[in-house]
Formats: C-alpha cells, structure tokens, sequence
C-alpha cells in the first residue's frame, strides 16, 4: 500500500503546513509521497531527507527520473519542470503533509502513545489487550511490527517515519479499528516521527540510560528532552511517579490532565502485595491495586517490574471508564510476542520464547526467573553474525553464569559460519563452571530442550523473540518457534 488509491491536490496537502516557499503548480494531483527514490513513481513528491549516512537531496534525479512531479526540499536550489516546496525541515513537513494525504486518519481513532526505556512493547500489548476486551478494535505499532486486526506488517524501527505511521493509521481504520497504540521512542520524537496529530493519552514508564553516543543521543539531557517530547503531544499524561526523573519529564508537558501511577503513596493508581507465581507450566505476578481503582490483578508474565506496566495499563483504561472486570480479563490475556512468552506445553515445566540478544538483556531475563521457584534454568541461544565478537564472549559469560544448562545453537548467522560463532561463544563460557552442550541445528536444539526437560525446569528459548525468520548467506529462511515448537509436540 504505497498510496491509497486517492488523488489528492498538491494545495491540499500543504496546507497549513509550515513552508518557506513553493514554486510552480500547486494544482497538481499527487499520487503518492515518498522519502525513498526507489519507491518514486509518476504522480509522486518525493521528499528529500537528510539521514546520518545519505542525504535525499542527492537523489533528486533518480526521482525526477521515475516521475515525480513535486521535490520537497531543506536547500535552496533551481529545479526546472517540477514543483518545488522549500522548507526549514523536511522531517516535520514530511509528517504533517502525510497527514493532510491520508486525511487525518488520527483524528479517527483513539490515539495513545507510550515513552520509557524499557517496558513500551509490554505496555502497549497491555493496553491493546484491555481495549479489545472492552469492545475496542485497536491496532499496535511498534517494536512488534505494525498490527491491525489479525495482520502483522514488519517494520523496520520501533517509531517507523511519519509517513509510514499515517498511512498504517489510514489502514486501520479502514479495517474498522477505533483505536491505535504507538511507541514513541525517543528518536521517532526527536525526527518529528510523530508530528502531524495529537495523542488522545501519552504515557512515561520510565527511564535509564539507554541509546547514548553514536547516530542516537549526545547525552542523557538529550535523551530524556525527547521523551518528555510526548507530553507536548498529549492531552492527557500518565507518569510512572515513583520514577526519579518524572518530574523532568513533566516540565513544559502541555496536557489538560495529568494521572500517576506506581507502588508510592504519591501515585493515584497504585500497586500493592505484588508476588511471583508460578504452577502448571505458567510464570506470572498478582497483586493489589488500590487508589482510583480497587482490585486483585494478575499477569501472565514474569517480573515484578512488569507489575509498573500493569499499572500503566490500568491507570489509563480506568481513566477511560473501561469496567474494572474488562481490565483484569485483558491483562490476564495478555500475550506480548517475544518478551517472556510463555507457551503452554506442559503442566511439569515452563517453556518461554524471549528476545534476549545480548548479555544485558540475558542476565536481566535470567536473574529474573531465578526469582521464581525452580528445578534448573535451561538457556538456549547463539549469536548473530556481522556483529562484535565480544558480545559473544559476555554472552557466554552470562549464561555460563545464570544457566543451569546452556544449549548453543545457531541465531541468525548472516555470512559467518555457525560454528565459527558458537567458538567464539564458548570462550565466554569456559570462563565459568557453567554446564553447556552444543547443538548447531536450532530446531533440534529446541526438540533437544523439549524431549530432556525435567519436572519444575525453566526452559527459556533466547534471542528470537518476535522474529519468524533465521538469516543465513543474505537469506531469510522461515523460522517461528512457536511453530517449530507445535511441531515437536506433535
């Protein structure tokens, strides 16, 4: 869906739009937009970005060439028989001029947006689950891909760019979606990702250093300014209080109100009594909410830091008026893909699917499930290839570690040899006293795991998560563990 079908006058789509100047026909029908060259077809504007690595404007050619009749651009420049918009920064008219193509599918829709470093894909399947429960047919983008009804469109960063965003807005409604839950990282804030419309509800989970140096964030300032981005965007906030840096986020926030949640008595949603639970191959947390709302809740996944994103949930869905009972069916069901998923295979064990990729992620996952009640904690992974060589070595470290059991096997080897990658794992692994084995082929590696599980075992398949596929020579084979393990159980 490059366009959707509609003609729309090129006046139209500038209007109210922040320009310097245009020249030529502002009569002219668009048929699309593009910031790509190679996605330019007649009847398209093509919009010239300027990126860390390639600046569009040194694609304007190739795009004239494939018949766009209408160049955006951020540099003065003379263009003959084309259309020319001038503006200051083509990020943001990229954002509102996809908005007025796709006639505000936004304004459709019940928008919510959630900021944090960690827990937004959580929060957000949170907040679907209950929404859908209550009779709420809402779509999802983020980190998981873009969902809309029962079909999930990969994509490629978490906060994908703003024309993108508009037009999957402009498909779920035409799916019958009433609302949409967004992720907002700090970067599709910062790049003007989310420009263009207004969030109904914004919310902050929380914040940690994350993202600094390279391409992403000078500083940790930096950082938490583009999160606190959010709350310019929405009108109403919900702030994880018992977070230290809450209050920064808050400064300048221009919403009409402001709800908290979190474990302190400053929250107006709070969580209570939170405890693991564990029994019949599940992993979760209950706990009490008290405050604006009074209730016994549980979630199907481990951790109590998730019971923060339960919160988050709450709090926003019983400020929408969503009853008490429709909150506690949709966190009790939901499933977040790849994150701590559990798949029920059997009563005498559990059987998690996570994306744990690295060696923080690895032992943030491991020493939480050594919290719950256990007979051995059973880890398979690999590596990817093209990547540092060191974060194999603290891999193995990590799992030699917190691992009763590692199994190494493979995970997206891309153009290096599997075995190569599973010695460089080792290193890090023979550093502990850790018990592994090795099994190259990752579907019998997984068969391996099931057939040898024993009573109480915490089996976690790492580094996954969400994908479908394996990477292998430049080829993206098919490959969803749930399937793999539905396979083996049959």
């Amino acid at each position: 869906m490059d366009s959707w079908g509609v003609l729309v006058r090129l006046r139209d789509i500038i209007k109210n739009v922040e320009i310097r100047s245009t020249s030529g026909n502002c009569d002219d029908d668009i048929l699309g937009i593009a910031y790509d060259s190679r996605k330019v077809k007649p009847g398209y504007m093509f919009v010239c970005l300027e990126g860390s690595g390639k600046d569009g404007h040194d694609y304007i050619e190739e795009a004239i060439k494939r018949g766009a009749h209408t160049i955006v651009v951020q540099k003065e420049m003379t263009l003959s028989g084309v259309n020319v918009i001038v503006s200051d920064c083509t990020r943001k008219t990229l954002a509102f001029m996809s908005a007025n193509f796709f006639r505000h599918p936004a304004s459709e829709l019940l928008a919510v947006g959630i900021t944090g470093t960690k827990g937004k894909t959580t929060t957000s399947c949170m907040i679907r689950s209950i929404l859908e429960e209550s009779g709420i047919k809402t779509g999802l983008i983020g980190t998981l891909g873009i969902i809309a009804g029962d079909e999930t469109i990969e994509s490629n960063n978490t906060t994908p760019e703003s024309y993108e965003i508009q037009k999957n807005l402009r498909y779920m409604v035409d799916k019958g979606c009433k609302g949409v839950v967004i992720e907002a990282s700090s970067i599709g804030l910062r790049e003007h990702r989310l420009d263009g419309f207004k969030f109904d509800y914004g919310v902050f989970t929380n914040f940690s250093e994350d993202h600094i140096g390279g391409n992403e964030h000078k500083d940790m300032d930096e950082y938490l300014e583009c999160k606190s981005m959010l709350f310019r965007k929405s009108r109403v906030g919900f702030v994880n209080i018992d977070d230290k840096n809450a209050g920064k986020i808050l400064k300048n926030n221009t919403c009409d109100a402001v709800r908290t949640f979190g474990f302190s008595d400053k929250a107006q949603i709070r969580g209570e009594n939170a405890e693991l639970v564990s029994g019949g191959g599940h992993l979760g947390c209950k706990f009490k909410v008290s405050g604006k709302v009074n209730f016994e809740a549980y979630i199907p996944i481990p951790g109590k830091f998730n019971v923060y994103n339960a919160l988050a949930a709450i709090a926003l869905c019983n400020y929408m008026g969503i009853d008490k009972q429709d909150i506690k069916l949709g966190l009790e069901n939901t499933v977040v893909k790849g994150r701590v998923e559990s798949v029920n295979v059997s009563q005498d064990y559990a059987l998690i699917i996570d994306y744990a990729h690295n060696a923080a992620s690895m032992e943030s996952l491991l020493t939480t499930l050594k919290k719950y009640k256990h007979n051995r904690i059973v880890t398979l992974f690999g590596a990817g290839g093209n990547r540092p060589k060191i974060r194999r070595y603290e891999m193995g470290e990590i799992c030699g570690k917190f691992a009763d059991l590692s199994v190494v096997t493979e995970d997206n080897s891309r153009d290096e040899d599997v075995m190569d990658i599973i010695s460089d794992i080792k290193v890090g692994l023979d550093k502990t006293k850790g018990k592994y084995i090795v099994i190259p082929d990752r579907k019998q590696a997984i068969r391996y795991c099931i057939e040898n599980a024993q009573k109480g075992d915490i089996i976690v398949l790492a580094g996954k998560g969400h994908e479908t596929y394996q990477e292998t020579k430049g080829i993206k084979y098919p490959f969803d563990e749930r399937e793999i393990i539905s396979e083996i159980m049959r």
